[in-house]
């Protein structure tokens, strides 16, 4: 079962690097867009991504050149900020999720089975 994961998780990768290029994005820039679904720290960004923060770090920089992210003060711990889409991002984002769904890996389940294997595998992180 391992390998099956193994074998599933590399193949959404390169289903993510491979979609990523027509937006002119790297893999780990389409990967936070993906995951900024709402304000998140630094922190919890990386988690999302698999990261290190300073990993992350470097990939909000460039998206923040690029107008499409921000941060922002926390509104309940000043040491930190948060990171948030641009309005820019937000069509980016959209877009991106769009083009991700093309040929997923993921596209032969029904949204039942996809909920389904999400709660199972988020039982089997526990």
């Amino acid at each position: 079962m391992c390998g099956l994961v193994g074998a599933l998780s590399r193949q959404i990768e390169q289903h993510v690097r491979e979609r990523a290029v027509r937006l002119n994005l790297t893999a780990p820039q389409a990967t936070a867009l993906r995951e900024l679904s709402g304000p998140l720290t630094m922190r919890e960004l990386a988690g999302r991504m698999g990261c290190e923060p300073s990993n992350a770090t470097f990939v909000i920089d460039r998206l923040e050149e690029q107008g499409l992210v921000e941060r922002r003060p926390h509104p309940s711990d000043r040491r930190a900020k948060q990171l948030s889409l641009t309005s820019e991002g937000t069509a980016l984002r959209n877009q991106l999720l769009e083009i991700l769904m093309e040929d997923s890996p993921m596209a032969g389940f029904t949204p039942q089975e996809q909920e389904m294997l999400q709660d199972l595998l988020q039982k089997a992180l526990r």
